[in-house]
């Protein structure tokens, strides 16, 4: 009896076992190649804003010249990315969803495969700013439980949101002047603590100050707050209370937090600096909680760059391993530092690892891509002018190639770049070689910028400045849309 029930168990599970090979490559050829599923729940994919994730996408060189168009018309301008969670539940049904927040603070999630919106979240007093100038730009992010997400808007409240059907969970007060202090970047999830930023708005009118907002995921209590101005003073402050003003912080990926430590990255744009409570123009690193300078950067021609209005944090800095991080700005320069030697609350001035021109010698509004591909690091920019490719190694950026074509933040996904051209036109080329492989038609933008994940891409049109209260997100899929 003993033999005949051991066999038959030794039986059951190599059944089992074959079945399960079996399962998954049914699962492979229905799912066209993409049968690896992976989110994009934040900005740049992950918290550091690499702009690169790991996962096979489904799309490749021999397909993407031919994937499907769809064009859903939204209750507002997408000036910002998209973020997506696969089969999540929505209304009790399961379904692969697209979340986005419109620039009058209008969060919606749609359904992936059909484009149907599944529910759409309206901010209170939302009539008060539509169709003003006070608008956000920012991208909202997934909670690890992929049952909620959060969200900002120009009334500059920090929202969570229920992934099933939108209704409010908390919602929070990140600054005490919402019409003068904007959100502009995408809010960051990381270690059960959101982290928002804020900047000011088109014309720089005071008075403001740039901070760093860092709240409890699970209560919406807002635990420490870090000011690029008057940094001696904890918590929200009454902007006109600080002698200083600007100091904003609005590069396109926000904040960034190395995932080994959780220590915060920001860059400022113009203000004062006296490198001890003033931080205009400067790179800053915080602990996890926003309530110490771990290292700090400006470079040596802080008061230039301050009176011509050529912000440093235009961009957001970029971790790109082994010490290294690359500092964007106004200027047209791209300053390559090492962490390490600016490390302490003394400041730090200058002495850059090296400087290097932006890719077409333009204004930086974007946040670079960080691929990491087998040995080799790389680096991917793009400007109004151009878009470029470096490689990293040894503290040095090295030339790949580059070329002319206007660009906003790129992302590497299944070994392919995606580069957005504001004018119009959602580009793709072979990262190491530059080599276009597709333009995939589409209409203008802005600061918009596209995530490629489970065989689709999503990419928002239009410009927030102009005020409209309707937009389009372009989906593209491997297969016929339904």
């Amino acid at each position: 009896m003993f033999r005949v029930v051991a066999v038959s168990r030794w039986l059951v599970a190599l059944l089992l076992v074959l079945w399960g090979v079996l399962a998954l490559q049914v699962a492979a050829q229905r799912g066209g190649g993409h049968e690896v599923r992976k989110d994009w729940p934040q900005f740049g994919s992950d918290v550091a804003s690499s702009g690169a994730p790991p996962a096979p996408t489904g799309i490749s060189a021999a397909n993407v010249a031919s994937l499907n168009l769809r064009q859903v018309h939204l209750d507002g301008t997408v000036d910002a990315s998209a973020i997506y969670l696969h089969g999540v539940t929505v209304n009790g049904s399961n379904h692969d969803v697209f979340f986005v927040t419109t620039s009058y603070g209008n969060t919606i999630a749609l359904d992936a495969d059909s484009g149907a919106i599944l529910w759409e979240y309206v901010p209170p007093g939302s009539s008060t700013w539509v169709g003003t100038a006070q608008i956000t730009n920012s991208t909202p992010a997934a909670d690890p439980d992929r049952q909620h997400i959060y969200a900002a808007a120009p009334d500059g409240v920090v929202r969570k949101l229920a992934i099933m059907d939108g209704h409010l969970v908390w919602s929070t007060p990140i600054t005490l002047l919402p019409d003068h202090e904007k959100i502009a970047s995408p809010l960051k999830v990381f270690g059960g603590l959101i982290v928002a930023v804020t900047g000011g708005y088109i014309g720089d009118a005071p008075p403001y100050q740039g901070h760093v907002a860092v709240l409890d995921a699970q209560t919406g209590v807002l635990l420490h707050v870090w000011n690029s101005l008057c940094s001696d003073r904890a918590g929200l402050i009454q902007p006109a209370s600080c002698p200083s003003t600007r100091s904003a912080i609005w590069g396109r990926a926000g904040a960034i937090i190395d995932p080994a430590t959780g220590n915060i990255f920001v860059a400022t744009g113009n203000g004062p600096y006296n490198g001890t409570t003033d931080w205009g123009d400067s790179l800053i690193e915080l602990d996890p909680d926003a309530t110490q300078v771990l290292a700090n950067y400006t470079p040596a021609d802080n008061t230039m760059l301050n009176g011509s209005d050529l912000d440093l944090g235009s961009t957001s800095p970029v971790l790109l391993g082994s010490d290294a991080l690359a500092q964007g700005g106004k200027d047209a320069l791209i300053r390559l530092l090492g962490i390490g030697a600016i490390a302490g609350a003394a400041p730090h001035t200058g002495n850059e690892l090296q400087t290097v021109s932006t890719p077409g010698r333009s204004m930086m509004f974007t946040a670079p891509a960080v691929w990491r591909d087998r040995a080799e690091t790389w680096m991917f920019a793009a400007d109004s002018g151009g878009t470029a490719a470096w490689t990293v190694a040894n503290g040095k950026l090295t030339p790949a190639w580059s070329n002319s074509t206007a660009g906003t933040s790129p992302v590497v996904a299944g070994r392919l770049l995606y580069v957005y051209n504001p004018n119009g036109g959602l580009q793709v080329y072979d990262p190491t070689s530059g080599k276009q492989i597709a333009n995939l038609t589409c209409g203008s933008g802005h600061w918009n910028s596209p995530i490629v994940v489970d065989g689709r891409i999503a990419l928002p049109e239009g410009n927030a400045n102009q005020h409209a209260t309707a937009g389009v997100l372009d989906i593209w899929t491997v297969t016929i849309p339904q």
